[in-house]
């Protein structure tokens, strides 16, 4: 079963800025806390330095022994180098195809889509999951795609088979409705790295996700 909740570790200052934890430290709780997925977003580190965070991650979450899968965001060639679960792709990034070329076929690659016409393009390709977003309105973005809303969530499940990411302004208000509109996960950024405990925040995301998924 595809991980419910994806944890988005975000390099940016303005997270750092929200939370007394480092992002080393926000990681280790929510592996504590059952989360199974992560993914490392830097948009304007050098390649050194996420490299070498990816690399510091990803050593955590490996001591932390609870076999989380652990995903670079944008970067094949650092995801292939630090020996990670995975890339996340992106519209303007190397097509999912390329991208796995680079990190071989053991690893899963992910990639984001905006439109229904991406959607249908991403289910044609080998990708492990496929992101739709953003479903609410989202401030972790410089230039956010336009929202496309729970409908477009509906509509995605009526046309792909493979697991569907739903990331945008998700909270744990809101994401008992997301499941329901057909996600497997929700990509959460915000509402974990910003919560005073990271941990049980995650662990309400898990439940609202083990009692109200469909099925």
């Amino acid at each position: 079963m595809f991980p419910a909740l994806y944890a988005i570790l975000d390099a940016s200052p303005e997270f750092a800025a929200d939370s007394e934890l480092s992002i080393f430290e926000i990681a280790e709780q929510l592996a504590d806390a059952g989360v199974e997925l992560f993914q490392y977003r830097d948009k304007h580190g050098t390649a050194r330095k996420i490299q070498e965070t990816s690399a510091a991650i990803l050593e955590r979450l490996a001591a932390a022994a609870h076999g989380a899968r652990f995903i670079v965001n944008d970067r094949a060639d650092v995801a292939a180098i630090v020996g990670a679960g995975g890339v996340h792709v992106g519209q303007e990034d190397l097509p999912v195809e390329a991208a796995r070329k680079i990190c071989g076929g053991a690893v899963w690659v992910g990639v984001s889509t905006h439109n229904l016409e991406q959607l249908r393009a991403a289910d044609a390709t080998s990708a492990d999951y496929i992101a739709v977003g953003p479903i609410f309105p989202t401030g972790t973005k410089a230039n956010p795609d336009p929202v496309v809303g729970l409908e477009f969530l509906r509509a995605a499940r009526q046309i792909t088979r493979k697991p569907l990411v739903a990331i945008g302004g998700i909270t744990v208000e809101s994401a008992r409705d997301v499941y329901r509109a057909g996600a497997d996960s929700v990509a959460v950024i915000r509402d974990l790295m910003a919560a005073k405990d990271p941990a049980r925040k995650a662990r309400e995301y898990l439940e609202i996700a083990k009692s109200k998924m469909p099925g």
